[in-house]
């Protein structure tokens, strides 16, 4: 440390001072929300250091579908802890559960592997795809999110003179990666196969739901036709279901939609806010990574499969299916939907409400939405004003641009309807602007 040596007081002031920016992810800094620190969370909601406590209709972009600290997962967490913490070498008899857990759930899954982020799930998925077909180019869809290395971190949340071309994230990434990778719109299964007919492509990754953005819905033979593209290009199929893994269904969004992909990534949900993440697949494809001995396509990690994460997971999974969970997040989903339908249809003001599941949000726009260019028509402004609005009434829904909401298993009828109160109170409190501001990245 250097200059003055005197430590401020706020804990958010502190923060800034060790932490650049004060945030060790970068979506959490969020203007005009610098100095929230968090200090609890419990079922449904968050307090922050100020003591004001909200409604957590973020959920961390949606892991805690049980809700915040569940006691069941918590428990198998500190008893996995107090028994096994981290070898390094072998497998632990919590891996290998919840590794047979897994492929019990996901019919498109014949081997797995555990990562501790979904993130790195999609690197090796893209490795590995590319090992195998010796192929370089890769296929992904404007506004799909898939992680934070240069092949898929582009392209999400363009500005309208960036989504036709090339749109990295960051800069120092490299140029020869990303040049590597076809961005393509969603829905769009002809621009699909133009690529693939000019390019030999190594695998094409899809968020099934483009969460990132919302909520943009599969027409009709989208996700059909990238498979039989895959099969007849001899191409590897990703779908990336870090979001809709476990939140929609057990058995992933692919078993309600009823197309199987080669490989799959997971996260978020999986284990209801412990840090881990799985890609799985094919047993021909998986077998390829260096796990087993001698096979060229490299795996590691000190982290992987932590035994107290597996535990985790392999209660959030089991609860997940001895619960009725989805029966309850689902007809919430549907009760906020039809709510925050009903009262924008008496404001004089263009909205979509859209989502699916547990997942909600309202575009301030017109419809019909199809791909992420739609969304450019987005009133930006009103989207976050809204949202913060209604933090004066103790309901969070995190205010940036596009950004979906969740609830979970903890979430009750009367939470949705202080979500609503709150809706209604913060719309009328904020009224639109008179010309809509573009989507920015």
């Amino acid at each position: 440390m250097t200059g003055d040596t005197a430590m401020p007081t706020g804990l958010a002031e502190r923060a800034r001072r060790v932490i650049p920016g004060g945030v060790n992810s970068g979506q959490r800094q969020i203007p005009g929300l610098e100095d929230l620190v968090i200090v609890e969370t419990s079922g449904a909601g968050f307090t922050t250091d100020s003591g004001r406590s909200y409604i957590d209709f973020h959920s961390a972009f949606g892991p805690q579908i049980l809700g915040h600290c569940d006691p069941d997962v918590d428990a198998k967490f500190i008893a996995a802890q107090r028994r096994v913490d981290l070898p390094g070498v072998g497998v632990t008899d919590l891996e290998v559960e919840l590794a047979e857990e897994l492929v019990a759930a996901v019919e498109s899954v014949e081997r797995i592997l555990l990562t501790v982020t979904g993130s790195e799930a999609t690197f090796h998925a893209l490795r590995l795809a590319r090992a195998v077909t010796g192929r370089k180019k890769v296929v992904k869809f404007q506004g799909c999110y898939h992680g934070w290395h240069d092949a898929v971190a582009l392209n999400v949340i363009s500005s309208a003179e960036r989504v036709e071309g090339v749109d990295p994230l960051s800069t120092g990434m490299m140029a020869d990666t990303v040049e590597s990778t076809i961005v393509v719109p969603f829905n769009d299964l002809a621009a699909v196969r133009a690529a693939m007919d000019e390019h030999d492509v190594a695998a094409v990754i899809v968020e099934p739901i483009p969460h990132n953005i919302g909520t943009v819905l599969p027409q009709d033979g989208f996700l059909d036709g990238l498979r039989e593209l895959c099969t007849r290009k001899g191409s590897i199929l990703i779908f990336d279901e870090v979001v809709t893994g476990f939140r929609h269904a057990v058995g992933g969004y692919q078993s309600i939609c009823g197309v199987r992909p080669d490989l799959t990534t997971f996260g978020k949900a999986m284990a209801n806010g412990y840090p881990i993440g799985a890609l799985g697949g094919r047993g021909d494809l998986m077998d390829e990574f260096s796990t087993t001995p001698g096979h060229p396509v490299f795996f590691a990690g000190t982290y992987n499969g932590h035994p107290g994460c597996a535990a985790a997971a392999l209660e959030t999974v089991r609860k997940l299916r001895r619960e009725p969970v989805h029966e309850h997040i689902f007809r919430l989903g549907e009760a906020a939907r039809a709510g925050l339908t009903e009262i924008y249809s008496h404001r004089d003001e263009p909205v979509v409400v859209a989502g699916f599941g547990s997942v909600f949000l309202t575009y301030f726009m017109d419809g019909p939405i199809v791909d992420y260019r739609d969304l450019l028509r987005n009133d930006v402004e009103r989207f976050v004003n809204v949202r913060c609005a209604e933090l004066a009434y103790g309901v969070f829904e995190l205010p940036l641009n596009l950004k979906r909401s969740c609830i979970s298993y903890a979430h009750s009828a009367a939470d949705v309807d202080r979500l609503l109160e709150a809706t209604e109170h913060a719309a009328r409190e904020t009224p639109p602007v008179a010309m809509p501001v573009r989507a920015s990245a």
